[in-house]
């Protein structure tokens, strides 16, 4: 097996390429913990590679990202060497098979407002598939007062481009297709909000810290 390497706009992310199917159709699957993997028996053993953050699916790729510390020519032979083996195996993706068709954060339901259905056609015909070649995605969330919810994953999560992404092409595509959104807002998790809060407070002691210094 041939695994093709692709780098992303995330330094800390590589885009995975086996040559066959991950998943089906545009759907993708997360991993942010070692917990969450054990549904695949590919995730769990990315997970056990030191280093590994978060893995990522999709339809033919499978992103690895990596923590800040980490070295890529540490962690990139084991990665091979992981898929290589369930590939090989002729093991399921995930251990219940239901879950490979459990992406529906853009499937149109019959209680879905017009607006809400152009939006997710929007994000599906043309937004994810453009974030996916970047090894990411995005996952429909919700839409209220005008702003489209979105959360991003893969490689987009922990990019320093994020909020570009999000405001110059997402936002900008959305409100030029669809009148009725007025913008576009990040979702995030409980973990990666608490992360950023600590990021701000650390920040604004350092301003703090630096000011006081200068007086």
């Amino acid at each position: 097996m041939f695994i093709q390497t692709e780098s992303t706009p995330n330094m800390d992310s590589l885009k995975f390429k086996p040559g066959v199917s991950v998943l089906n159709s545009q759907t993708t699957h997360e991993f942010l913990t070692a917990h969450s993997s054990l549904a695949s028996p590919l995730a769990a053993s990315l997970f056990r590679i030191d280093g590994v953050q978060n893995v990522l699916f999709g339809p033919d790729f499978i992103t690895v990202t990596k923590y800040q510390d980490a070295n890529w020519s540490l962690i990139k032979p084991f990665v091979y060497e992981s898929i290589m083996e369930f590939f090989a195996s002729g093991r399921p993706i995930f251990n219940d098979p239901e879950q490979m068709n459990a992406d529906g954060v853009t499937k149109i339901l019959e209680t879905d407002s017009e607006t809400v259905v152009l939006i997710k056609e929007l994000l599906d015909t043309r937004i994810r598939p453009t974030i996916q070649e970047d090894g990411g995605d995005v996952e429909y969330c919700g839409f209220e007062n005008g702003m489209v919810k979105l959360k991003l994953k893969g490689s987009c999560r922990t990019c320093d481009s994020s909020v570009v992404t999000l405001k110059n092409g997402i936002e900008n595509m959305l409100m030029h297709y669809i009148p009725e959104v007025e913008g576009v807002e990040q979702v995030m998790d409980e973990h990666e909000a608490v992360a950023m809060d600590e990021f701000k407070k650390l920040e604004a002691k350092l301003n703090a810290d630096k000011a006081t210094e200068a007086s």
